[in-house]
């Protein structure tokens, strides 16, 4: 079955690069060359930042099984990953609306690399410190840079709509190009030139160290509420009061922890869903089609977004439904499709089935990236904004500690199925944010008319 994933693999290539060079001037944005600049130093750290974490994501399992570790003790390492982004991270991350978005992205950097630096011991308690540390730079890693990213844009007196292109172009490479670039660098470190799986980590730092320098050198500090008498709790409290008090703000917050929440289970069922029998799958190959049609995605989303229509609001719905729809096929052809009994082998066809459903999810996952980036910057509140976007995360890490708690408790079908059930309800809660964004054009259109056919009376 070789020829299918060359043949997917050249053809989402073929699509993406047919996307990419037919795009007129409706389908780009005309910006400024100050802009411009600004937007490549950006992209620019951003990618390194993400190659830091692509780096280490496919050998993190690898390197504690190779010291020794059983599925049980590496289960409780990630575990502590996921609990230290939701309790430290939030945290962390929120001090950065209060003590600096460019000081929060140096301490990811530095935090990250001492991370890389545990992976070097063998011993369980180092091992389980550097989960701790991964975890926080997470938090820093999904809210920091997107924080400083939108202030600094405001700033500088850009226009909003431009925010759009930074968002595609850094998902598309970050997200995309990056990961795949990772993949086989990795891949080249631990077996071509048989460093170790601690190479990755080591790579990593280096980018990282390389990423944090730019940071230092170009980047100026923006905060979000820098007022001395507002200490952490107010902060946390001011935020819960945004979410509360602002339905958009907590459906969205609600979105992205159903979408993200699917896409991070995803992550862990996506082998065993295509090696029921201990298939022989190209691990590595199957990641970076993935990844192809991640780019697939933000190359799509780059077009929607410079566009005045259709809004995100209204073609995300339709983005949700499909990926809850990609995420029932393990389900639909477990019923339909006879499994295959004989243990090794190449993939089954079921198998082939289920990797064009899960291209089509990354495909979705690669248009969320930046629409939920443009929703985020048109309804989070600037000055709470770190705080809020952490907040988001703790539903998603209790999810994902759950489902990793869990994990052998219940059939991989009914993993597929919950999922999909979430990404049913977040298209539903996206026709809701939709309908109330809607409102108050709608309102004072009404409100126009009446006033219209009021004026004849007044004569």
């Amino acid at each position: 079955m070789e020829w299918f994933f060359y043949l997917l693999f050249g053809s989402l290539s073929a699509v993406v690069a047919v996307i990419e060079l037919s795009k007129n001037n409706k389908d780009r944005i005309n910006t400024s060359t100050a802009f411009n600049s600004f937007k490549n130093n950006y992209v620019l750290v951003y990618s390194l930042m993400m190659a830091g974490d692509w780096l280490q994501g496919p050998y993190v399992y690898y390197l504690y099984s190779t010291y020794g570790f059983g599925k049980g003790d590496i289960g409780q390492l990630f575990i502590a990953g996921f609990g230290s982004s939701m309790l430290f991270g939030t945290i962390v991350g929120s001090l950065a609306d209060k003590q600096g978005r460019k000081r929060a992205c140096v301490t990811y950097c530095i935090t990250y690399i001492l991370s890389c630096i545990t992976k070097h011991s063998p011993q369980y308690k180092v091992l389980m410190l550097g989960r701790i540390l991964g975890g926080i730079a997470t938090s820093l890693l999904f809210s920091a840079f997107e924080s400083w990213l939108v202030a600094e844009h405001n700033k500088r007196g850009f226009e909003q709509q431009w925010l759009s292109v930074t968002f595609s172009k850094a998902i598309f490479l970050g997200n995309g190009l990056v990961a795949i670039l990772s993949g086989l660098v990795g891949n080249l470190l631990v077996d071509t030139f048989g460093f170790g799986p601690v190479a990755p980590f080591d790579a990593a730092a280096c980018l990282l160290a390389i990423g944090m320098a730019i940071i230092l050198s170009s980047w100026t500090e923006n905060y979000g509420d820098p007022s001395e008498n507002k200490d952490l709790l107010a902060q946390f409290k001011g935020a819960a009061i945004a979410i509360a008090s602002d339905e958009k703000i907590a459906l969205l917050g609600a979105i992205q922890s159903l979408f993200e929440g699917s896409m991070y289970t995803f992550v862990f069922l996506w082998t065993p869903a295509l090696s029921p029998n201990d298939e022989e799958i190209p691990h590595g190959f199957i990641f970076a089609t993935f990844m192809l049609a991640s780019m697939l995605g933000s190359s799509i989303a780059s077009r929607l977004l410079a566009r005045s229509s259709p809004r995100v609001e209204s073609y995300m719905q339709i983005v949700f439904s499909i990926s809850a729809v990609s995420l029932l096929l393990p389900i639909v052809t477990n019923f339909l499709v006879e499994p295959s009994k004989v243990k090794g082998g190449g993939i089954s066809f079921s198998g082939c089935i289920q990797v064009l459903g899960f291209c089509a999810f990354e495909a979705c996952v690669g248009i969320f990236w930046p629409s939920i980036m443009k929703m985020r910057s048109q309804y989070i509140p600037e000055e709470a904004r770190s705080t809020i976007m952490n907040f988001f995360r703790i539903p998603l890490n209790i999810f994902v500690c759950v489902v990793l708690y869990n994990v052998n408790a219940f059939p991989i079908t009914v993993m597929f199925g919950m999922c999909s059930i979430f990404l049913f309800v977040a298209s539903i809660l996206q026709r809701r944010l939709m309908a109330i964004s809607e409102k108050p054009k709608t309102e004072a259109y009404g409100l126009k008319e009446r006033d219209t056919e009021s004026e004849p009376m007044n004569i």
